[in-house]
């Protein structure tokens, strides 16, 4: 999610528009609820910096620290005009209050609202200062250099929060260039059509551009989401796929268990009632387990569209290895088989998962490595069994693949749920491995630490 996060914009407008007012349902409401509305939308010192772009990383913000210094050297050059006669103009001030205004621009880069709030305040000082000074040709209440500053400032907060809050700030400066000008001491050039295009122009401007990258921004996280839903989706599709397989092997067990349990009483000479009555409550667990478990396998299989004869097929085990590896030879295949240690019975779960991983494997290298030689060994040990399924470079690319690439994931699962280990990943020599380890015992728990001597007396 950090890529999400970077791209995000607004946020920290979001997060204070959050506890504002519901929108007021008549006028009257409207004007009471303005105040506060306006104070948690504008009255705020947060950082919200600008992100940075994508490709040019941040040459626009140098562009813009460019762009202020030109625009208030501008703004100074008018300020300087020879004054009205009969009045005296120090150009000090007034070259001050410019400063202010351009280092808001760059305020706005990090912290937009109280740059906006410094901008604006600049404004109403100079259009107050400038009163009675400017001579008639220079426009009012704000001059190019000054509308230009401003509309930077309000386009870098248009793109970081919501409408709302750019519709108040563009409201509020026009009101104060309506004031400033309706309250004038002496007739000037009327600058405020300019200045209320400019900067209408940068708010609707910066709007859309924040609405399009936060449309994409959802669009990432959407897909992001859809994304994790699938792999969660497709883990507990072959969790439940593989809860299918084991319940033969688990229901076969609780079957001997009960058959064995019913017939233990017969095979000893005068039973005691105790034993009877052990046997007994034996079989019926055993009975009632054994019921649950189909229960649950009728869950499981609810929405499975396979066939009544495949669903109750018998589980594979290693000895079907030769009849699988035939199978695949039979595609044009060449795989090679090897098997190291004294070849003995497995507990079911273990024969079951290690011939899945083998298919799987094998199902791999004929989708994604065609033309390529395979070899399978299995190697016994006293405590385990390891399955290793290698392939060459294949000669040719492979065609795309309609599958959903559960195979590793499904591989891993089994090798979880006995406790083992599965290594994958590509050979030197440009072909690919599958490794697994498969204990055949469970370690006893108490065992695992030894007992403490007593301390002599």
């Amino acid at each position: 999610m950090s890529k999400v996060k970077a791209m995000t914009g607004g946020r920290m407008a979001d997060r204070l528009a959050e506890g504002a007012r519901a929108l007021p349902r008549t006028m009257g409401e409207g004007l009471r609820a303005a105040p506060g509305i306006l104070r948690a939308d504008l009255w705020t010192i947060a950082r919200d910096p600008l992100p940075r772009m994508r490709w040019l990383g941040r040459l626009p913000h140098g562009h813009v620290v460019l762009l202020a210094v030109l625009m208030a050297w501008f703004s100074m050059a008018q300020f300087q005009e020879p004054a009205r006669p009969g009045t005296s103009q120090d150009p000090v001030p007034m070259i001050g209050f410019v400063v202010l205004e351009a280092l808001a621009v760059q305020v706005a880069l990090t912290r937009p609202i109280p740059a906006w709030w410094l901008s604006t305040a600049m404004l109403l000082v100079t259009a107050l200062e400038a009163d009675g000074r400017l001579p008639d040709y220079v426009p009012y209440p704000w001059n190019y250099g000054q509308i230009a500053l401003h509309t930077i400032v309000l386009l870098l907060l248009a793109l970081r929060v919501r409408p709302r809050i750019a519709a108040e700030a563009l409201i509020l400066t026009l009101l104060v260039g309506t004031a400033t000008s309706a309250f004038a001491t002496r007739p000037h050039t009327d600058g405020l059509y300019e200045a209320f295009v400019s900067f209408t122009t940068a708010v609707v401007v910066g709007t859309a551009l924040r609405g399009r990258r936060v449309a994409r921004t959802r669009l990432v996280e959407q897909e992001e989401l859809t994304a994790e839903e699938r792999a969660r989706r497709t883990l507990l599709e072959e969790r439940n796929r593989i809860a299918r397989e084991l319940h033969d092997v688990v229901a076969h067990h609780m079957s001997v268990i009960s058959i064995q349990a019913q017939v233990a009483p017969h095979l000893a000479e005068n039973p005691s009632d105790d034993l009877k009555e052990n046997l007994a409550g034996i079989r019926q667990n055993a009975v009632e387990a054994l019921a649950e478990l189909r229960r649950v396998l009728g869950v499981l299989r609810s929405e499975d569209a396979l066939a009544d004869g495949a669903r109750h097929a018998p589980q594979p085990t290693l000895d079907r290895l030769d009849e699988l590896v035939g199978t695949v030879r039979g595609t044009g295949i060449t795989i090679l088989t090897d098997v190291t240690g004294e070849r003995r019975p497995l507990p079911p779960g273990v024969e079951l998962s290690a011939f899945r991983i083998v298919q799987e494997a094998l199902s791999n290298v004929m989708r994604h490595a065609p033309g390529a030689q395979a070899r399978v060994e299995l190697g016994y040990q006293r405590r385990g069994l390891t399955v290793r399924i290698v392939n060459t470079t294949p000669d040719r690319p492979a065609p795309p693949s309609p599958g959903a690439g559960h195979g590793l994931l499904g591989m891993r699962e089994r090798a979880a749920m006995l406790g083992g280990e599965l290594t994958t990943g590509p050979t030197p020599d440009g072909g690919y491995e599958v490794t697994a380890v498969l204990p055949t015992h469970h370690p006893d728990p108490s065992a695992a630490a030894p007992e403490t001597a007593e301390d002599p007396v």
